[in-house]
């Protein structure tokens, strides 16, 4: 009996699918650390499974088709007058219509369930509050129920939700922590609301996903889970620092730089971030006025 030689591509695709696969573990999405992030990411893997329900036949019978109906096979079964089935119209269209839907579903559940603004409630865990303002090309992060802000660094107890309001000072910005979930835009002279929590200590990176210019790429920052009294320290030390945030430094600190390092400021005003949310809308108003 005569073996069937298979096509170089198809004998290609166990070790193709393995090379794709063996990346999953180094994506932070697919590694998620708390409760936000792991709900996204069964969206991710479920949505991509419904849709591979279409894909991976398409593409396996249009390389199974090619190779058995190409012009050498003879054994192949020539119909040149064939032109319709109806069961192939029903799977063709049936099967995408019913995965479309549950797509849909799937959406409108997932997206009202992970709504950034609905705040995370933990029993006997109060909420850390922390203000984020993007600047050219770094991140302010205001503490106000202590008092102090830093630049580049966020530490938080790890299982507590933490309730983020977020501004920015210059062009849209996106505020991402790839291992917690739920990127973010930031406008100036709007607010808007993220509610995350870490269900494992670590130290996980956080970035900006919205190109806003020269300094992008270094516009990263560190977002550090940890223990309750770690916490505590490190507000401490914050506290101790010699730098302060008024008025005079934020206009210095908003200017314009690239790969900034980690600062710290023992003290801000208390109204500092409603203040950046005001200057924008000032002005606007001062231009549109002239």
């Amino acid at each position: 009996m005569r073996k069937t030689k298979l096509p170089a591509i198809i004998k290609l695709l166990p070790f193709l699918l393995m090379v794709a696969l063996s990346g999953c573990s180094s994506m932070a999405v697919l590694n998620p650390k708390g409760q936000v992030g792991s709900d996204e990411k069964t969206l991710i893997i479920t949505a991509a499974i419904l849709m591979l329900i279409v894909i991976i036949p398409v593409v396996v019978m249009t390389i199974v088709f090619a190779y058995r109906f190409r012009a050498s096979n003879k054994k192949a079964t020539y119909k040149p007058d064939w032109a319709h089935s109806r069961k192939i119209e029903a799977v063709v269209w049936g099967v995408p219509i019913l995965i479309v839907l549950a797509l849909s579903i799937l959406s409108w559940v997932t997206t009202h369930s992970l709504d950034p603004f609905k705040p995370l409630s933990m029993k006997d865990k109060q909420p850390v509050t922390i203000q984020v303002v993007s600047l050219d090309w770094k991140w302010l992060f205001i503490y106000p129920e202590q008092g102090i802000a830093t630049v580049n660094e966020i530490q938080f107890p790890v299982n507590t939700p933490v309730n983020f309001q977020l501004t920015s000072a210059t062009v849209m910005n996106s505020f991402f922590i790839p291992q917690l979930g739920s990127q973010i835009y930031t406008m100036a002279g709007m607010k808007t609301q993220l509610h995350l929590v870490a269900d494992h200590a670590g130290t996980y990176r956080g970035l900006s996903a919205n190109f806003s210019g020269r300094g992008f790429s270094g516009m990263t920052f560190k977002a550090i889970a940890t223990s309750k009294a770690n916490f505590d320290d490190w507000v401490k030390k914050v506290k101790a620092s010699s730098k302060t945030l008024d008025a005079s430094s934020y206009q210095q600190l908003a200017k314009p730089s690239e790969d900034n390092s980690v600062e710290y400021y023992s003290s801000v005003p208390p109204n500092l971030f409603e203040s950046i949310l005001r200057m924008y809308m000032a002005t606007t108003k001062a231009g549109s006025s002239s």
